[in-house]
């Protein structure tokens, strides 16, 4: 990578991606773990969702879910300490081995149309 033509005002992607693996769609997102909503980036590439926390979270690390892994979405409510609803404005991810991966994103429709679209 050029450090001198990254743009550091946008977030780029640190994961290292897979052979023919293209971004499809990225932006802001917390992930509820637990108690905890870790802030950081989600990405949508043709092959995987991709979570990167922010460094300045308890809780840190990537969360990365094949595409191939993914059973279901389904919009849903964001929870006060994973218990308590307060607002309408998550989507939560399925996959078919039963775990639930809830994101707290700006436009979650249109995360879940292009997610389900790349499911197809």
């Amino acid at each position: 990578m050029n450090l001198m033509q990254v743009d550091w005002r946008k977030p780029y992607m640190k994961t290292e991606q897979n052979q023919n693996e293209k971004i499809v769609k990225k932006g802001g997102a917390n992930l509820q773990k637990g108690v905890e909503t870790v802030g950081g980036f989600l990405y949508l590439t043709n092959q995987r969702l991709i979570f990167e926390a922010h460094a300045i979270n308890i809780q840190g690390g990537n969360t990365l879910i094949d595409l191939s892994d993914v059973a279901s979405t389904e919009k849903c409510w964001t929870k006060f300490l994973n218990v308590i609803p307060i607002m309408p404005n998550s989507l939560a991810v399925y996959t078919k081995s039963g775990e639930e991966y809830r994101f707290v994103l700006f436009g979650r429709g249109a995360w879940q149309l292009k997610i389900n679209e790349s499911l197809q």
